[in-house]
This record gives C-alpha cells, structure tokens and sequence, in this order.
C-alpha cells in the first residue's frame, strides 16, 4: 500500500477503536450502574439487619456490637445510654413515640461530619431499645468499591480502544490491500488508454483538416470526423473522471450543470428516437462529465427496452431538479426491482435476449447521484418504465 492508503487504512482501524471504546463505556456505565444499585440495597440490608439484631439481643447498654450505640427505655420511662454516645445523635421523639406503641421508621442523622442510621423499637417485655449504628465503614467500603470499579473501568475502556483498534487495522488490511490492487488496476488501465485515446483524437484532428483543405471536400465525410473528435474528446473526460471516481482520495471538481441541456445533449447523441421535454433550467452542482454518464446510462437502459420511444422529461420540484426517463417498453420485473441498482444484477424484463449484459449501468447511475447527494429510483407507471433521477439545485 501507499502511504496516502496506509493512513486511510490507519485512520478507519483509530475510528472502529474510537466506536469500541464507546461501546464498551456505555457497558461499563450500565453495568456500573447496576452495581452501585446492588451495592446500595446490599448495603441497607445489612444495616437493618445489624440494628435489628442489636435491638433483639439488648439486655443493658453496656457492651453494645461493634461501631453501634444503645439506648434503652424502661416501663418507667428511664432511659440509659451506652457510653460515649455521640451529642445530638440521639432520637428522643422516636424513643417516646415507640414506648407510647408507636412504630417510627428508621431514620439517618448527620452529626458533625459522621453519619449515622437510627433504629427504634418496642419489644415485648416492654422495654425500648434505640440501635444507633456509625456508617463511616458501611461509606468506606462503598468508596472502596467504587474506586475499584472506576479503575478498572478506565482499564478496559482502554484494553477495549487499544484491542478495537489492532483488531479494526487487522481486519482492515486485506481490504486495504484488495483496494490498493483495484487502484493500481484502475491506473494502469487508465495510463494505457489514454495514450490510444490521444492518438486517436490527434489522428481524427488530421484527417478533418485534410477533409476541410480538399477542394471539394465531402460533407458527410467531415461531419463523421468531427464526430469521431467529439468522441474521442468525450471518453478522454470519462476516463478522466473514473480515475478520479476509482481514487477515494481525490475530489471531483464541482460547478453549475444545467441539466436539461445536458440531456438535450444525450438525446440528440441517441438519436429520433428519444423525445426531450425541458422547457426551463434545472442547475446543479458536480461533475458534468460523472451527471452526462448518467443520463447516458439512463437513455441507453432505455433505448434498449423501448419498443419505439424514449422521452427525457427535466423539472423542477422545489428545491430539486428532477429528470425523468420513460419509455414504452414491456416494464421492469417486480422480483428483478429490489436489486436494479446493483452491480451484476442485469434486471431483465420480459423478451430480453442478445448479448450478455453485466448490470453495472444503473449501478454507475446510483452511485453518482449518492456522490451528488441525489438519488436515482424506478417510479411505478401503469406501461413501460421510468427512471427518476433527483438532484439538487446548485
């Protein structure tokens, strides 16, 4: 591969790691969020089991569990707390509402910068307990979780980049190389037919000037040759402009077509047999060599299928030049329509015979107008067929 492909072929695989990469975050986000819903309601559960237990077992205040505070009401309304209970964390409305047959819910107090769950129940020998449990661990074991999580989610937005883009580059490579070999096909070709073509246009030249200098010079003769040099003018421009079509680096030049001269064009080179109706300018922007080729290949489907008339129809429709081009034949098959417009699908109508043909012309027609940001289609008519290619104005 070249240097200019190499990087195309770089610049693809960077894209599919960037896509991996997006993926793979999306995932990790989803999945992570999922976790810390788990790790949360895990979380509230263990809590309300350790203040249930400590509840259920109280019998005094003196040895409470681990990380959790006590605080027990008697029938008589004393109440005793464990030592060293926290100032302010105490709930004193919920130790009367549970005494008075209350059932208060559970609650969560901020005392300075530690945050604590409060739990208070009634038991049945009447006395009750208020569990009062420190989460500084229950938040340090979530950070800690969390950290990880987020680290290794980096890791393997990372793994997941780095791995998309080897793996896109890999996949990328034969094609790369099938479209450097198709380039060079494409090149090479066009090198060796353009010299021909110059000839051929340069001997055409000769011999018309040899006609004009005759002293009795023959007509129709001249008008042959200057045809052949029109000819020979117009595959030099087509060969030019599938070079440029065969190279994805490389950019048409654009400028102002009028449309309905260029099938006015098309149709006098195809002969009586195809009627023009473009009564006012539709302008575009393009190539007017790529635009010719397609109303070419648009005519020329048709001539073949007609049965004794072809009408190029050119309007505007808004902000859209239209073309339309119908003819009189036995119509398309609607199992072969689906597939018209691609490569090596003939799309045969009915009582098609002769030479084979290879189903590239209305394919060469889509993808001109898609490199136009146009589109060609076959319009449902009641006889024949009709092509509409639309494009818009320039």
């Amino acid at each position: 591969m070249t240097t200019g492909e190499q990087g195309l072929a770089r610049r693809a695989a960077v894209r599919l790691g960037a896509q991996a990469t997006g993926l793979a975050a999306v995932l990790v986000v989803v999945l992570t969020a999922v976790a810390v819903v788990v790790l949360v309601e895990a979380q509230r559960a263990q809590v309300t089991a350790q203040l249930n237990g400590a509840i259920a077992r109280a019998d005094d205040v003196d040895d409470p569990p681990t990380g959790i505070h006590l605080l027990l009401r008697g029938p008589a309304g004393v109440v005793t707390a464990s030592p060293g209970v926290p100032d302010g964390v105490a709930d004193f409305a919920a130790l009367a509402e549970a005494a008075a047959g209350g059932d208060p819910p559970a609650v969560e107090r901020n005392v300075g910068e530690v945050q604590y769950e409060i739990a208070t129940q009634r038991r049945a020998d009447g006395t009750t307990v208020q569990a009062i449990l420190d989460l500084t661990a229950n938040h340090a074991e979530r950070n800690r979780l969390l950290a990880t999580m987020l680290v290794t989610g980096l890791l393997g937005l990372l793994g997941a980049g780095a791995a998309g883009t080897w793996l896109g580059y890999r996949a990328l490579a034969p094609l790369s190389a099938a479209l450097a070999l198709q380039h060079r096909f494409v090149a090479d070709a066009g090198h060796e037919l353009r010299t021909p073509l110059t000839l051929l246009g340069t001997r055409a030249q000769i011999l018309r000037r040899r006609l004009r200098r005759s002293s009795d010079p023959d007509e129709e003769a001249l008008g042959e040759a200057d045809g052949v040099v029109a000819d020979a003018a117009r595959l030099t421009a087509i060969l030019e402009d599938l070079l440029l079509a065969a190279d994805p680096r490389s950019e048409r030049a654009t400028e102002p077509v009028d449309l309905a001269a260029v099938a006015h064009e098309v149709g006098r080179a195809a002969g009586g047999a195809v009627r023009v109706e473009a009564d006012a300018r539709a302008v575009v922007r393009g190539s007017p060599v790529a635009l010719t080729r397609a109303l070419t290949a648009l005519v020329d489907n048709a001539v073949r299928h007609a049965r004794s008339a072809v009408t190029v129809a050119v309007h505007t429709d808004g902000g859209r030049a239209v073309v339309d081009v119908t003819d009189d034949g036995d119509g398309v098959d609607p199992a072969a329509a689906p597939r018209l417009f691609e490569r090596f699908s003939t799309g045969a109508r009915p009582g098609d015979s002769g030479r084979r043909r290879y189903g590239i012309g209305l394919a060469l027609v889509a993808e001109i107008a898609a490199a136009h940001h146009g589109r060609v289609e076959l319009v449902p008519t009641p006889t024949g067929a009709t092509f509409r290619l639309t494009l818009p104005l320039g």
